[in-house]
């Protein structure tokens, strides 16, 4: 019967792609967990990338090397590569291969380049760069978000104020500290800042999870954090601003930070 005969061909086409290693994963390629190999095998190369195992203008190794050294498939290396050259890390031509762009090309706002970013080794010095620009956008953030707050906002930043002191522990007082200031951003009342917030989100985490552990004082950072939210909450624009660089500034000192 003609539906028989379809139902054989669809088994016979599943086999052949099974057999295809072009297309699916081998097997025995467990060195990436989950689903998306290639999304797995995009952030192992961009890792090492940012960390400077190959520098700008270095050819990549090619499709097959790479389906070798990590026991994954072609097809997976492909997507893998495409995921990075839509973050700039990388530039593609026929014949020639793979290389690493320069770095003032990469987009350094994406969420995983900051991951890498924040895991390298000379992690410190990006936490620094992370600094500068809170330096750069908080303060007049939190003035705005005093004259312009809502009360929902408000709300919310309070209540990541108050969690950060109640938190029983490090990981409960970083995700409390980075809500805190993501929720003042939005408050600010500037669309620009919202997105931005989001995308540093992974590099805050980082650098308050560096900080904390570094300053010992936990007592001092949460009143500096209470200045904040209680010159937002009135709504004194000026005693905002230098609440915030109070507390910037003593988390420079937490960083070997020097401001320029």
């Amino acid at each position: 019967m003609p539906q028989d005969k379809a139902k054989k061909q669809a088994s016979r086409a599943k086999a052949q792609a099974s057999r295809d290693p072009a297309v699916v994963r081998r097997a025995d390629a467990a060195h990436f967990p989950g689903s998306s190999v290639h999304a797995s095998l995009a952030s192992e190369i961009g890792l090492r990338i940012v960390r400077g195992d190959y520098p700008p203008g270095s050819i990549l190794p090619n499709e097959a090397k790479w389906a070798e050294t990590f026991n994954v498939s072609r097809s997976a290396v492909r997507e893998a590569i495409k995921m990075l050259m839509a973050k700039s890390l990388l530039a593609s031509r026929p014949k020639i291969g793979s290389w690493v762009e320069p770095k003032e090309r990469w987009n350094l706002l994406d969420r995983d380049v900051l991951a890498w970013y924040a895991t390298a080794p000379d992690r410190e010095a990006f936490l620094r760069t992370v600094q500068e620009f809170r330096h750069i956008i908080e303060p007049e953030a939190s003035a705005f978000a005093a004259m312009r707050r809502s009360d929902e906002q408000m709300a919310e930043i309070s209540l990541a104020c108050r969690e950060m002191g109640e938190a029983a522990n490090l990981p409960e007082r970083i995700r409390a500290d980075t809500r805190f200031h993501l929720a003042i951003l939005r408050a600010s009342g500037n669309d620009l800042l919202v997105p931005l917030g989001v995308l540093i989100e992974s590099a805050l985490d980082h650098l308050f999870i560096f900080t904390t552990r570094q300053v010992g004082d936990q007592n001092r950072a949460q009143k500096l954090h209470e200045a904040i939210e209680k010159n937002i909450r009135l709504q004194r624009p000026a005693a905002a601003r230098n609440a915030v660089h109070k507390l910037l500034a003593d988390t420079d000192e937490g960083i070997g930070s020097r401001r320029r």
